[in-house]
């Protein structure tokens, strides 16, 4: 504490006033109110409605935005300029308000998903023309940015965000350490080992940004009314809003929520509670730095990811922002309960330099000229976490023509890629790609005040923590979604994964094996355990909760031909089943579903966890705009489901219950309601094993019992547990695609080799027929294939970069070690001149490009396939 640096954060503290206090709002000394809205014009603790609107409110709109930050400016700014007339921006009091005005406003193309490089990147291209074509400066600097690595576990995760980055469009390059001291010479030689260096990121300027937004969106036509809070949203028959403010009602045909840290309370007049909560982020400024003032250029951003901050360049000083571990940081939970505070929107809270002491020091370690500084400002204000730290940005499931556009704690860099994601979504039907991980539907009523705040904790305090392939964080589990066997499970072993707030066994570690989540680059803990239960599936039979599933019961008059409408094979007779696909328009994946016909006029749907509310709401939007007289039960949380799997699944069956379970009276694909062990279910003979299994449906308080009595009667078999990660082996090894890695909305079903179900003959003209047959007429450019990958210790998982030479020609999009070839596979999308068998390409993994050869998929047949053959083997001796 004896540096130049604390010595005055201390000083500085002692004379601060308070920003909030007792529950009253006080202004904060550092407040930066634009020359546009001045201090004079609002009130810090003064009502909006004392100001006048700035014009007459329209009456009706097309889409009315509710909220003027940069995300909600943005989303106006594209709807207007791809064409939609009656665009309305309502802001409560001024644009900016809230956490928008005081964004460190950091620009970058890098993000550790891969479907968020997208929005990323858009931003940024956008950012790089938006001045020209508004006419506002927006202050957008591109000095470039560094994330330092400073340990050998550092350049492991940069070399794994390198696999991942190469067939992505942003650059991005490992640099050596002298590199990066050449680029930023203020930094200590001594503790880096090198950096991850993306050319063209930068930062901006938040409020110009956002005023650029709006000149941009009242170019092409949108409104912006302010001060104008939102009061009430009445929804009306025809699928349509009233929008309530205090200066009149806008009938809208749909509304967006992209109010910022207000997002919660709009979500809540439509009856939603958004998983929201506000977080205290502080960043400082410095006064003029003399060895800064001396550069020459414009040094790169730095984030320090061992001391948990980032830096760039302010003038000639530096500003640098800290994130606390999760026990230090701040959340302003009460906001959460009681609403933000009356008045509240370009105030601050009051700053607290003793949370961020641990990480000053760090970065006065890192950049020594950071220990003689004087501090000019200190800001401390709300940004907006959910419980992933992604955003809501999507229309939500239940709900008419409502968007949420909320939860952005990185509102700035991704407000250009929101705006025009969500814009092409309303505009065409259906999302421009994939962004699952953003979809607002995402959480459910599984989803507590007290889940987010410990969820939103652990993403703040863990935010430069590694990131390694297959994470697993363990804030807030379990949810009430555990099965009836979670604790025998547990019991027996089971190391539990997260799958939309249910608890699902991903591996069993049994006695002698390494229990826990030991996160590697590499093969781990769970490697041989997993071979053991994929070996035990594939010579006895193993069994697994598959709980999770998503089920849907679809009844009424018009199921038939609603549902032949939504997807692209024919629909099953009853008593069978059949995988099926909804299309989008342009003839995308939207979904993989399991449709079972249990009458005439019903059908059970069964769909991933991961998809439950996602495919839910597409199905019940083309209900709803197709006027099909069907009723849609999502029975997800009152249905529990078991499966077993393996060559003696059906000996064990056959132990507990009176039906004839033989392959001539339960072939492949067929349901029957039964009993089994006492307990009544929806039995399946399908599985994603691609062995001899069933799928056994039921009531979730039966699930214990139907599991004793599998487990009881399979123990002469040697029936056990076995998890996802086994699965995931043998549905590759199967040919299996899986939704979300092989087929999704960036791809079409005929190069994702799904043909056999896209039935063109069928007289219904399905969503995105049209586009299949334009698709067909015109030729695929690339297809999917199975490669063998000759690797050491490591294995692919998806997205990794494929080469020929020194060109990027694919991407992986789903890996495992395969226990039957006793080696690496991946999935892999590559041009049709690469497709042939025995092609050879490079797959890179931690900075290796190991070999891989096309080979013939599937490696295994079906068990359904291998016994079909037989039996024609046999009627032909």
């Amino acid at each position: 504490m004896s540096c130049r640096f604390l010595q005055l954060h201390l000083t500085r503290k002692t004379r601060a006033k308070k920003f909030l206090q007792d529950g009253k709002l006080v202004l904060s000394p550092f407040v930066r109110l634009s020359s546009s809205y001045g201090a004079d014009k609002t009130s810090s603790n003064g009502s909006a409605s004392s100001r006048k609107l700035n014009k007459r409110l329209k009456e009706t709109a097309e889409t009315v935005v509710i909220g003027g930050g940069c995300v909600g400016t943005s989303i106006a700014y594209h709807l207007a300029k791809a064409g939609m007339k009656d665009v309305v921006l309502l802001e409560k009091s001024e644009l900016t308000a809230g956490s928008t005005w005081h964004a460190a406003g950091l620009t970058t193309y890098y993000n550790p998903g891969i479907n968020a490089k997208n929005l990323h990147y858009y931003s940024i291209k956008l950012f790089e023309q938006l001045e020209e074509e508004t006419g506002q400066q927006i202050g957008f600097h591109t000095p470039g940015s560094i994330r330092l690595l400073g340990t050998p576990e550092r350049m492991d995760e940069a070399r794994y965000q390198m696999q991942r980055q190469g067939w992505n469009k942003a650059p991005q390059w490992l640099i050596s350490a002298e590199e990066v001291l050449e680029k930023f010479p203020l930094l200590n030689p001594n503790k880096i080992l090198g950096g991850l260096y993306n050319p063209g990121e930068g930062h901006i300027d938040p409020y110009s940004l956002t005023q650029a937004y709006a000149i941009g969106a009242r170019k092409y036509g949108a409104d912006i009314y302010m001060p104008a809070p939102v009061t009430s949203l009445v929804p009306r028959s025809d699928g349509g809003w009233d929008v309530e403010t205090e200066h009149g009602t806008i009938a809208a045909k749909r509304i967006v929520n992209a109010a910022g840290i207000w997002g919660q309370e709009v979500g809540r007049m439509v009856g939603i509670e958004h998983p929201l909560i506000p977080v205290h982020h502080q960043y400082v400024v410095t006064a003029t730095i003399p060895e800064v003032a001396a550069l020459k250029e414009e040094v790169p951003v730095i984030r320090d990811l061992e001391g948990s901050y980032y830096c760039r360049q302010e003038r000639s000083g530096l500003l640098f922002g800290p994130y606390e571990k999760s026990h230090m940081m701040r959340l302003q939970e009460d906001w959460v309960t009681d609403g933000v505070p009356k008045g509240f929107g370009k105030e601050l809270y009051e700053s607290d330099l003793d949370r961020i002491q641990e990480h000053t020091e760090h970065a006065m370690e890192m950049i020594p000229v950071l220990a003689k500084a004087d501090i000019q400002s200190v800001v401390s204000g709300p940004i907006i976490y959910s419980p992933d730290l992604l955003p809501l940005l999507g229309p939500f499931q239940g709900l008419r023509n409502y968007w949420a556009a909320v939860g952005f704690s990185y509102g700035i860099i991704h407000s250009g890629g929101a705006g025009k994601f969500l814009s092409d979504w309303i505009l065409n039907g259906e999302p421009p790609y994939d962004l699952i991980e953003m979809d607002p539907n995402r959480y459910g009523k599984w989803t507590t005040q007290e889940y987010t705040a410990i969820k939103a904790r652990e993403s703040y305090g863990n935010n430069n923590l590694l990131g390694y392939p297959k994470e697993d964080r363990l804030g807030g589990r379990p949810t009430e979604r555990t099965s009836g066997v979670y604790e025998k499970l547990r019991r027996r072993g089971a190391e539990y994964g997260f799958h939309s707030g249910w608890e699902q066994p991903h591996w069993f570690a049994l006695e002698g094996d390494e229990a826990g989540y030991k996160p590697s680059y590499r093969r781990t803990n769970w490697h041989m355990p997993v071979g053991r239960e994929y070996e035990m599936v594939m010579k006895t039979a193993g069994i697994m909760d598959l709980t999770p599933f998503a089920k849907y019961d679809i009844k009424g008059k018009d199921t038939v031909a609603f549902l032949d409408n939504l997807v692209a094979n024919k629909l099953p007779k009853v008593g069978y089943g059949a995988v099926c696909h909804m299309l989008t328009p342009r003839g995308r994946v939207y979904a993989e579903i399991t449709l079972t016909r249990i009458a005439e006029d019903h059908f059970f749907c069964i769909t991933g966890s991961g998809s439950e509310l996602h495919d839910l709401r597409w199905i019940e939007e083309h209900a709803v705009n197709g006027q099909y007289d069907v009723s849609i039960t999502n029975c997800t949380d009152e249905m529990g489901a078991l499966t077993i799997a393996g060559p003696s699944s059906r000996d064990i069956l056959a132990q507990l219950t009176d039906e004839d379970v033989s392959h001539e009276a339960f072939p492949f694909m067929t349901m029957r309601q039964m009993s089994i062990a006492g307990v009544l279910c929806r039995a399946i003979r399908i599985s994603y094993t691609g062995e001899l299994g069933w799928e056994f449906y039921h009531k979730r308080g039966d699930t214990e019992k139907l599991y004793d009595g599998l487990i009881s009667a399979g123990e002469p078999y040697g029936i056990g547990d076995f998890g996802v990660y086994a699965m995931n082996v043998m549905r590759i090894e199967k040919g299996f695609r899986m939704w979300g890695q092989e087929m999704l909305t960036d791809n079409n079903p005929i190069e994702a080799g799904l043909s056999m179900f896209i039935k063109m003959k069928k007289k219904s003209d399905f969503i995105g027929k049209d586009s299949i047959r334009r698709i067909k007429e015109e030729g695929v450019k690339r297809k999917l294939v199975l490669l063998k990958v000759d690797t050491d210790n490591i294995d692919p998982e998806g997205n990794e970069t494929i080469r020929v030479g020194d060109k990027v020609v694919g991407n992986t999009t789903s890996g495992c070690f395969s226990y039957n070839l006793n080696q690496s596979v991946a999935y892999a999308y590559l041009p049709l001149d690469l497709t042939d068998l025995g092609t050879k390409v490079k797959v890179e993994l931690l900075g290796n490009h190991y070999d891989g050869t096309v080979i013939k998929e599937p490696m295994l047949l079906t068990e359904p396939m291998r016994e079909k053959i037989k039996r024609q083997a046999e009627a032909a001796n």
